[in-house]
């Protein structure tokens, strides 16, 4: 029996506010996670990226907020700009579905300081979505009011409670109230990560089912064998194959994504370089062109695509192999976004087929080894009775669809 929105006790005006999102079951990490949040119990959720983790946090705290104060509520952290934004535009939309005046605001670095306490002191946000450093400063400076805040969200918990930068959050929680709520989010959860969120909290409810880490069942998962000076040509004709509506493809340096990008370009690729070079306002514009579709590929590093929840990706593209193992989960859940299919496909040398068994050990995932033949996408079978390379006949759909993938 499936559980509905109704059955969890959120404010009945938040549920319509969903219908009318198209939203009408909650996903398995919602349903687990809201009535624990609603009694204020601190939160420790893992779920696969794409599986609606942000109204897991959200919706309780929508339930929460008291909007007859003028006052900082809820504050959620997020390791990117593009993440506060697309929080943002949530919060904006629920709020504007279910006719519940919660008000928000983005809180990013790189943003002139003063613009933002300007608006801080004109919208009053229940709610501010940002990065750690910006706000830290903005409560230093007094301007964001910590006392106020009843709930605090660490979205991307293992990017935020890394060890290289976990100060900084542990640093803002300190400046709110002990009886606060803490709530920690991520798609994959070290055990380092746990022992820090468990630290900060009290008696908190895990939501962590596997013992590894997950990836959505619904991405196809497969890798190309060639030369790493010929990954550039592989890839092209890799394109060519595919088709895909809307792609990423993963360089890991910048300069690397600038020519990959030119190159692409030159040969009629609808494609945009996303590098950290980039201002707040052409990352804005490029998201929102490929979200419409004027552009089809971006071409991007682990940092900038981080937290990036575009529907309709339906190819995610590895030119590069993520620097770290857990990477691979985030790069891939890109695509296969809610109920959608996706393909992730690595284009690796013969010395990196170690790393992909390590991907199919740690992520309990298999990868199909394909090759482009005739301009389509085909498995590549090795036979050991003849010890002849064979392509066996079975194409790669040009379009996702559910009847594409297979174990």
């Amino acid at each position: 029996m499936s559980i509905l929105f109704s059955d969890l006790n959120l404010n009945s005006n938040i549920i319509e506010g969903l219908k009318i999102q198209g939203i009408t079951e909650p996903t398995a990490i919602q349903s687990t996670s809201i009535i624990p949040a609603l009694e204020n119990k601190d939160i420790i959720g893992e779920a696969y990226t794409g599986s609606g983790k942000t109204l897991a946090y959200l919706l309780p705290l929508f339930h929460k907020i008291d909007v007859s104060k003028r006052e900082m509520q809820g504050l959620i952290l997020v390791p990117t700009h593009e993440l506060a934004i697309q929080v943002e535009n949530q919060i904006k939309l629920l709020a504007e579905n279910s006719s519940i005046p919660v008000t928000s605001l983005s809180i990013i670095g790189e943003v002139n300081i003063n613009n933002q306490i300007k608006k801080l002191k004109d919208v009053k946000p229940h709610i501010i979505v940002g990065s750690t450093g910006r706000i830290l400063d903005l409560i230093k400076k007094k301007k964001i009011t910590a006392h106020t805040i009843k709930t605090i969200v660490i979205d991307e918990g293992d990017n935020l409670l890394d060890p290289k930068r976990a100060s900084i959050t542990k640093d803002i929680i300190k400046t709110t109230m002990k009886d606060r709520q803490l709530m920690l989010f991520s798609a994959s959860i070290k055990t380092e990560t746990l022992e820090t969120a468990k630290s900060l909290m009290k008696e908190p409810v895990i939501l962590k089912t596997e013992t590894k880490p997950t990836i959505n069942p619904n991405i196809e998962h497969m890798f190309m064998v060639c030369e790493r000076r010929d990954k550039f040509e592989t890839l092209r004709k890799l394109l060519v194959a595919v088709k895909p509506e809307k792609a990423i493809i993963f360089v890991n340096d910048n300069e690397d994504i600038e020519i990959t990008t030119a190159k692409l370009n030159y040969h009629s690729k609808d494609c945009f370089a996303m590098t950290g070079k980039l201002s707040k306002e052409d990352r804005k514009l490029a998201i929102e062109s490929f979200k419409n579709g004027n552009i089809k590929i971006l071409v991007s590093s682990d940092v900038t695509a981080r937290g990036l929840d575009v529907e309709g990706i339906t190819h995610v593209l590895h030119l590069d192999l993520p620097l770290k193992l857990n990477e691979y989960l985030h790069r891939s859940g890109r695509t296969a976004r809610g109920n959608a299919h996706g393909a992730s496909i690595c284009l690796v040398t013969v010395k990196q087929l170690s790393i992909v068994k390590k991907y199919e050990k740690e992520f309990n995932i298999k990868f199909i080894q394909k090759k482009v033949f005739g301009g389509i996408l085909e498995d590549y079978n090795f036979s050991t009775e003849n010890n002849e390379l064979k392509i066996r006949s079975k194409s790669h759909n040009n379009k996702i669809n559910k009847s594409t993938f297979h174990n």
